[in-house]
């Protein structure tokens, strides 16, 4: 295992906000939205989840890097962060699956990284200031660093699920027997086509431009928009595609991104927060059910309350218990519905896996009504 040589490193925030630490990873510069994961591990699935793309990561837990890297940990096949912030960084790993140390699987993949924060301070300075940009670099200090900053984009009205989406369509499960489900890639987690893969589906994933008239010609028995980076606003392609589905009256499923998108797509407004939900034990209650349910959760835009309460096309199905906030919808008079947290978890609690099931039985019901109708 090759030693760490310890580079200084600054962490800069856009509200002038600095931090001094050592560099990981990478060395060099990067920037982008700085948020915080609260979650105690997997910390190798929440750097390859491409909903992260585009932002800097905070982990909360002290220790980062303990159990090292391994190849079926990954939700994407590189790292999709812009950087990442810990308090402690270990190079020294111990876990008989690890392939390599947390550091070099992150120098492999070109992703920077600052060690040596504090990251309770910084962590409560976000959660009253609210999700601003950051910049993190070993290269540039004072008056360079800040003209570096100033050129990241912010999030709000920024579309990026077109830059982690599959450039080709391709099939998971093909020899399965189950149900077709054509998804629309927005930016998915490798999770989630594994838990469609275990209840025997044969998945077809699609790019997120993809129309629904080119997804239809593949005779899909369901439709499924994926978790993705960026503001659902400025995404009418993925809209346009969605409304296509409801108007054949077609099964769908939304996660994360997904509920966004189906939420924009019958008039309810999103918004983005003020500095999101991201952990692996958030609780949320199921209207339906009347159940609380320890959820995995990854967003900085929500579906507006108030907007999904006034509607006549939809109805609120999960709410999340710390501030209310709108978790999971489902249409009046469609076979559609939607989460926004990961109920495929990884990392996290498995209580909402039972979501999948849901939509597989949502195709059947939606099929055995076609049959008695024709």
């Amino acid at each position: 295992m090759k030693s760490l040589i310890r580079k200084q490193a600054t962490l800069l925030l856009e509200d002038g906000t600095h931090f001094k630490g050592y560099s990981i990873g990478k060395s060099g510069t990067s920037g982008g939205e700085i948020c915080f994961n609260t979650g105690m591990t997997g910390y190798q699935e929440i750097y390859t989840d491409p909903s992260y793309f585009g932002q800097i990561i905070i982990n909360t837990t002290s220790h980062i890097g303990n159990y090292g890297a391994c190849d079926e940990e990954t939700e994407s096949s590189v790292p999709t962060i812009n950087g990442l912030v810990v308090n402690d960084f270990s190079q020294i790993f111990s876990r008989k699956l690890a392939m390599e140390s947390l550091q070099e699987f992150l120098e492999r993949n070109n992703t920077f990284g600052i060690s040596c924060i504090d990251t309770r301070k910084l962590v409560r300075h976000i959660r009253i200031q609210g999700a601003m940009n950051a910049i993190i670099s070993s290269d540039h200090e004072g008056d360079a660093l800040k003209t570096e900053l100033d050129k990241i984009p912010r999030m709000k009205s920024l579309e990026l699920s077109t830059k982690v989406t599959t450039k080709e369509a391709y099939e998971v499960g093909a020899g399965n027997t189950g149900f077709k489900i054509a998804v629309l890639d927005l930016g998915i987690k490798r999770s989630i086509l594994k838990n469609f893969e275990k209840r025997n589906c044969h998945v077809k994933v699609f790019p997120a431009e993809t129309s629904y008239e080119e997804m239809a010609k593949w005779n899909a028995d369901g439709y499924f928009l994926s978790n993705g980076p960026g503001d659902p606003e400025v995404m009418d392609y993925a809209s346009n595609t969605t409304k296509e589905i409801l108007g054949a009256d077609k099964p769908l499923f939304g996660i994360c991104m997904g509920s966004q998108i189906l939420a924009k797509t019958v008039g309810i407004k999103t918004y983005k927060m003020h500095h999101g939900h991201r952990g692996l034990n958030h609780p949320v209650k199921n209207l339906e059910t009347g159940l609380g349910e320890i959820t995995s959760q990854n967003h900085g835009f929500a579906v507006d309350m108030d907007s999904l309460n006034d509607s006549k096309e939809a109805e609120l199905t999960h709410i999340d218990l710390n501030d209310n906030t709108a978790e999971g919808l489902r249409l009046n008079g469609k076979p559609a519905f939607a989460v926004q947290y990961h109920p495929e978890s990884s990392p996290g609690p498995h209580d909402s896996t039972y979501l999948f099931n849901n939509f597989i039985q949502l195709i059947n019901e939606t099929k055995s009504k076609y049959n008695e109708h024709y």
